[in-house]
């Protein structure tokens, strides 16, 4: 049964967001502050995190943050739910670490469904133990980058990257297609897959992201580059 931690001071927002998760199966457990919530998740791991911006003490965005920069707990997904709705917050949210973002008030139909379009991505990275038992030989190695997709690790140089399950599928996804360039659409499709809810905006704010754990100097990328107009490709 997959874990999910609900993070927001709206003691009704709890309520409704736990009780239709509950009816899909789910276990749920709540935090009404930043504080409490990042104990709990030190505590015990979660399969997945509903997060609220504007939370007592620890704010939202910083605890995203703090989660995404803890090795342990960096490929945790998170669920922005909350009622900031500029398009400048929602891109701050997801470039910060958040795999999604809703904005109250939100059905929570479209909740579930979201939350369960992440947690089947999530789980299409984790190998199965028949994947254990095979033999697949190296790593896959381009330049300086090394990918070793049983293990789920990244290495770039001798630096050890941590990324979230879209970020490394889509790091992978264009590592072994190199100078191959694609739009928006196909690597919504590719990597995203049957996530109908994602924008194609999202893919820019990933590849963002992406540069940040993987480039030098992100605005000035030597692995991962835009051809103007057309899409992304990773210079091989």
């Amino acid at each position: 049964m997959k874990k999910i931690l609900v993070i927001d001071d709206e003691a009704d927002i709890v309520e409704l967001v736990s009780y239709n998760l509950k009816k899909e199966g789910f276990q749920v457990e709540a935090a009404y502050d930043g504080e409490t919530a990042l104990k709990m998740i030190r505590t015990a791991p979660y399969d997945l995190i509903v997060l609220d911006l504007m939370l007592p003490g620890v704010q939202g965005l910083e605890l995203c943050r703090i989660i995404r920069n803890d090795p342990a707990l960096a490929s945790t997904p998170i669920v922005m739910l909350t009622a900031k709705g500029e398009e400048v917050d929602k891109v701050l949210g997801l470039e910060i670490g958040a795999d999604d973002y809703m904005i109250k008030p939100f059905s929570p139909r479209e909740l579930v469904a979201r939350i369960k379009a992440i947690l089947r991505r999530s789980e299409h990275q984790k190998p199965s133990p028949a994947d254990e038992d095979k033999k697949t030989g190296q790593p896959l190695k381009i330049r300086d980058i090394s990918i070793d997709k049983e293990k789920y690790l990244v290495t770039v140089g001798k630096k050890h990257l941590k990324l979230s399950a879209t970020e490394f599928k889509l790091l992978v996804y264009l590592c072994e297609r190199p100078n191959k360039i694609y739009n928006r659409e196909h690597l919504l499709d590719a990597v995203w897959g049957d996530d109908v809810f994602v924008e194609p905006r999202t893919v820019d704010v990933h590849i963002r992201r992406l540069r940040t754990k993987i480039e030098d100097d992100p605005n000035n990328p030597k692995y991962i580059k835009t051809m103007r107009g057309i899409g992304y490709f990773f210079e091989g």
